[in-house]
């Protein structure tokens, strides 16, 4: 099979889909690999590196797109990128289509198969694709947080940890999955007062296992929310429902409660983000207000850290774009139902439920 790499056109979006050592993997299975050349770069990896490993370079992302039985990507294709679709052609990346209906019409009328990594999901209900990504834009989101809360980033001014006869800042995280925990783990670990806001009591549980004490753990509710927002300085939206548009945990009204100068940082963008308020934003323009609220919306925010996010991400696909290029596509998706799960387009269809759902619901509206 024809593995093809191309470099990603997401505003400051450096990571890559496949490391040199993939590359290596893929051609040991007897499979040929072609890469765009520039595309691994903004990751650490020069075109010599993917040479080296025995890839084939070309010069522009047509040629890959033409050329590749199926295609590696990190984020979803944007506009430009729609007419390179085709039939034939196996699309396996971050799609995100619940918050995209342009995107989904357009792999549907192209004929393509296309494979989200987000919706891999295994028979015990966890996320092997999301999970390296939502780890990093989880310890991230506190990170970026607490540089939004800097004054000169518009900010209260305040450290997130504590100085002698000071308070530390307080911070709320809504939702504890991997990126919830995660954000609370850097959170904590940089001083900072945490609560954590928990749908499932199952999962406040396994929180209370790790941290104890030491976060105030609190069933998720519109209330809660509000009132825990209302004290917050730093409030990190890690809602996640898998497949579909994140639902609003804050509304624009809330704002209204809250101290100016603190911030909201929006992992869940990606799915339409979970603040009434919050738009996507890029790592060139990471922040706007609203009412006074720094918000924080970078839609890919483990682009800020390619290396590593390229390497973890890696390690996670890898497994599956063998298995896709060793059976090919139909007998992959029958063989491994965790791939079967992220089937979100083929031949014409929108196959996901809930993806077509909320495409049927923007049409319906249009």
């Amino acid at each position: 099979m024809k593995v093809g790499v191309v470099r990603e056109v997401k505003p400051q979006e450096r990571r890559v889909a496949l490391t040199p050592a993939g590359v290596t993997d893929l051609l040991v299975h007897g499979h040929e690999v072609v890469v765009e050349t520039g595309a691994g770069e903004g990751a650490g990896f020069p075109d010599e590196t993917y040479a080296s490993a025995g890839a084939r370079l070309a010069e522009n992302a047509a040629a890959v797109w033409a050329t590749a039985d199926l295609l590696l990507k990190v984020k979803e294709p944007l506009q430009p990128e729609y007419g390179l679709l085709r039939p034939g052609l196996t699309l396996f990346t971050y799609l995100h289509l619940a918050a995209a209906p342009a995107l989904t019409l357009a792999l549907a009328e192209s004929g393509c198969t296309a494979i989200a990594y987000e919706a891999v999901q295994t028979d015990d209900g966890q996320l092997p694709l999301l999970a390296p990504m939502s780890e990093v834009a989880g310890r991230l989101a506190a990170q970026v947080g607490a540089s939004a809360l800097l004054a000169p980033s518009g900010g209260a001014g305040r450290l997130i940890g504590p100085v002698p006869g000071v308070r530390p800042s307080q911070v709320t995280v809504i939702g504890g999955g991997v990126a919830g925990y995660h954000a609370t783990k850097v959170a904590l670990g940089m001083g900072a007062q945490v609560t954590v806001l928990e749908r499932s009591a199952d999962r406040l549980r396994r929180l209370e296992e790790f941290f104890g004490t030491a976060v105030q753990l609190r069933m998720s509710t519109t209330t809660a929310a509000e009132q825990a927002a209302a004290c917050s300085d730093l409030v990190i939206g890690c809602v996640l429902v898998p497949n579909a548009r994140a639902p609003h945990v804050l509304t624009r009204d809330s704002l209204a409660v809250m101290r100016r100068g603190s911030v909201l940082v929006d992992v869940a963008i990606d799915q339409g983000g979970c603040f009434e308020t919050s738009q996507p934003t890029t790592h060139a323009r990471p922040t706007f207000v609203v009412d006074g609220i720094v918000h924080y919306c970078v839609a890919n925010m483990p682009g800020a850290v390619p290396v590593t996010s390229t390497l973890a991400l890696t390690n996670a696909t890898l497994p599956y774009v063998l298995k896709l290029a060793d059976l090919g596509t139909d007998a992959a998706l029958k063989a491994d139902p965790a791939l079967a799960r992220g089937l979100f387009v083929r031949a014409g269809t929108v196959t996901n439920d809930i993806v077509a759902a909320a495409l049927h619901a923007e049409l319906v509206v249009a």
